[in-house]
């Protein structure tokens, strides 16, 4: 599929999952309630209950990671959330940057965007904004974020290359991120790397980990230290959907690994 294609898929996927819950998301995928014939957006997400500035309504159950508690995010700071989706991480750092900071969170997803603005009116913080953008080419300016965060976006992007250098670009000298994704060991099967569903439900977007972090470091990044990583399992019978059970097999013998990374990166001064 073509970049646009893939762009497309993501925000006619993402656009459905703003219309419910994530317990909705989790009974109409594959749950602990109850399965289907579609990608599990929550098989990888993890717990945000006990973090201030947790709003139930902000949790789609879409993150792969908890990036606000490696991002050394300090009162006062100047925030970039990439793909804010219902706005779940923006409000966690709105929390810890207090009143002195400002969050921006950015998606490209109108039904997202609405939602998070929904979201924001309940809680009357005037020190967070959303706005559209693609994270590809983003509006903003140079230099001009202390941190920037997102959560299990980037393995979404089609050019990753791009989305890295537009991350360098809107940090100010001195700045770093902290972006929990999902990566690759191995090699997966075609089939699935070919669906779309499993390309919007951030697997075959995934690339490989050795590669993922040689991007960061080759857009200019230092000090890029993988803080958390853990192994992720997607039930057989969503992979049946792409694959089949002789493929399985395959590729449970293949040793092929889907992990999400928590990982951050400094913009040197």
């Amino acid at each position: 599929m073509k970049a646009q294609d893939l762009k497309f898929v993501v925000k006619e996927k993402y656009g459905e999952i703003a219309s419910q819950s994530k317990k909705q998301n989790q009974s109409s995928c594959c749950g602990s309630t109850g399965c289907s014939d579609h990608m599990d957006y929550t098989i990888f997400s993890d717990d945000y209950t006990k973090l201030a500035g947790y709003r139930p309504e902000a949790d789609l159950g879409l993150g792969c990671g908890l990036p606000t508690q490696y991002a050394e995010i300090k009162s006062g700071d100047h925030i970039l959330d990439l793909g804010s989706g219902a706005g779940n991480d923006c409000f966690v750092a709105r929390t810890i940057i207090g009143e002195s900071g400002h969050v921006t969170g950015i998606d490209f997803t109108d039904a997202m965007l609405e939602k998070a603005n929904k979201n924001l009116q309940k809680t009357g913080f005037k020190n967070i904004d959303f706005i559209k953008g693609d994270i590809e080419d983003m509006p903003l300016k140079d230099n001009c974020f202390d941190v920037v965060i997102s959560n299990c976006v980037l393995n979404l992007v089609p050019d990753k290359q791009k989305a890295f250098g537009e991350i360098f670009r809107v940090l100010k000298p001195g700045g770093h991120f902290c972006i929990s994704d999902v990566v690759l060991t191995g090699q997966l099967p075609e089939k699935m790397q070919q669906a779309a569903e499993m390309y919007a439900g951030c697997v075959s977007g995934a690339i490989q980990k050795e590669h993922y972090l040689n991007i960061i470091t080759g857009n200019g990044f230092t000090h890029v230290v993988v803080k958390k990583e853990k192994e992720i399992e997607i039930p057989q019978n969503i992979l049946l959907n792409y694959i089949s059970q002789d493929e399985l097999t395959d590729f449970k013998k293949s040793k092929v690994g889907i992990y999400s990374i928590t990982v951050n990166g400094t913009k040197e001064i």
